[in-house]
């Protein structure tokens, strides 16, 4: 397949074409940069653009040149060694000069092109192809999701949803408007040259025969400068963005913060519920979120107090389900609402409490709820709270995943392991 460039000046936002094609051609390149990006950015900065870099030889563009043809032969000036059918051997490898790390007096390149990408654009790259799993249908309908629908056609637009057959149709139209007098007149007038052209010799009125004839060809060059195609004609297809109703949703997010937490380990926590964060602020319009923290007590807290608070304690698991379901019952009956949960801890429990946990997920929690994920985050082995819930996620494997991270860079690929879109069942 041939890419034809367009390379001309264009004014503000006339490229965007352009720009997308270029967005898709090197989207492994976007994705990779992308993915660092998020392991490497601070928590306030994970949704900014990206400056993006590809290498020069990925971005090669064939052009096409126009050779001399035929045969011929050269011996350029200077040559005193070799003439004309002589063969020069090839060196062998090695033998080239360069790669000491040198500097030179001579060569030339380019550098990789670098090239900066939006908030916007940043954003659809990080939450491609995610979804909230398992989202049914359910009583009440306050979440909007947003869908381009065609609208018809309208006359002004950018040229790639220029509308080919309304714009030629209205085209046609209007030259039949604008030449239905002449094209009247013009048969006519060939009407009555007819009649004349029929008549004997004798009784031909040749002086009338040349002045209708020039009549005639006047009309039809007067037809033939009638535009063929005009920017009145032009015709775009119009789209619009119309809400589309879904179900209500409701995400808990669930973070550890007793003294068995480190910074880094709340870091790498709190970086997980920034994308969680972000990706459902995207994608839904309106869906509730329930921010709980906890140690030895859990409590809701404000987005900001989420992220930010640094009250810290012992660790009791089970007050942050029994939260959890108190709040459900409160404001969230499952019969109405759809709801997830992503719970974030190191593993460490007191003492038989995570024996509590698997009972209040698997009796209270986990039948009125769409999907839940507990990501474990720890360099050292699992512990006793993983193993509790590995009993739960064996029963419900559908709605419930087990996920364990030790460093940063592990964040991007298994929240989107957790949240990539599914063919539905």
């Amino acid at each position: 397949m041939s890419y034809i460039i367009d390379r001309r000046l264009n004014g503000k936002h006339k490229s965007s074409v352009n720009r997308q094609r270029f967005l898709r051609r090197y989207k492994t390149h976007i994705k990779k940069a992308v993915e660092e990006a998020v392991n490497s950015r601070s928590i306030q900065d994970l949704d900014r653009g990206e400056s993006i870099t590809i290498p020069r030889r990925d971005i090669h563009e064939p052009v096409f040149g126009h050779g001399q043809g035929g045969k011929g032969s050269v011996v350029h000036p200077g040559n005193k060694e070799f003439q004309s059918g002589d063969r020069i051997p090839k060196p062998q490898s090695g033998q080239g000069q360069g790669g000491n790390g040198s500097a030179s007096d001579s060569g030339e390149g380019d550098d990789d092109f670098v090239f900066q990408i939006s908030q916007e654009e940043f954003l659809d790259v990080v939450f491609e192809d995610l979804e909230l799993p398992n989202l049914l249908a359910k009583e009440l309908k306050e979440v909007v999701e947003y869908q381009i629908k065609r609208a018809g056609t309208v006359a002004d637009g950018t040229p790639s949803k220029m509308n080919i057959v309304r714009s030629m149709r209205n085209a046609q139209a209007r030259r039949l408007v604008m030449s239905a007098s002449s094209r009247k007149k013009l048969h006519e007038i060939e009407q009555e040259l007819i009649q004349l052209q029929t008549q004997e010799a004798t009784l031909r009125d040749r002086k009338k025969e040349a002045t209708l004839e020039q009549l005639a060809e006047e009309l039809k060059q007067k037809i033939a400068r009638t535009p063929f195609l005009d920017t009145y004609d032009l015709r775009y297809n119009h789209h619009i963005k119309e809400p589309k109703p879904s179900t209500q949703a409701v995400m808990f997010c669930v973070m550890d913060v007793s003294g068995s937490m480190t910074q880094e380990t709340k870091n790498i926590a709190k970086r997980f519920f920034i994308l969680l964060y972000l990706f459902l602020k995207r994608r839904y319009e309106k869906i509730d979120l329930v921010f709980i923290r906890h140690h030895t007590s859990a409590k809701e807290v404000s987005e900001e107090e989420f992220f930010y608070s640094r009250e810290t304690g012992g660790t009791i698991v089970s007050s942050a389900l029994k939260l959890m379901e108190n709040i459900i019952k409160e404001r969230y009956p499952a019969n109405a609402w759809n709801i997830y949960g992503a719970q974030a801890s190191d593993g460490d429990n007191w003492d038989d409490d995570s024996s509590t946990c698997m009972a209040l997920m698997e009796d209270k929690l986990i039948q009125h709820m769409q999907y839940y994920t507990y990501i474990e985050i720890t360099p050292r082995d699992h512990q006793s709270l993983w193993y509790a819930y590995e009993q739960v996620r064996a029963r419900h494997k559908a709605s419930f995943a087990l996920r364990h991270i030790t460093e940063l860079a592990e964040i991007y690929p298994v929240f989107r392991d957790l949240f990539q879109r599914r063919p539905h069942a």
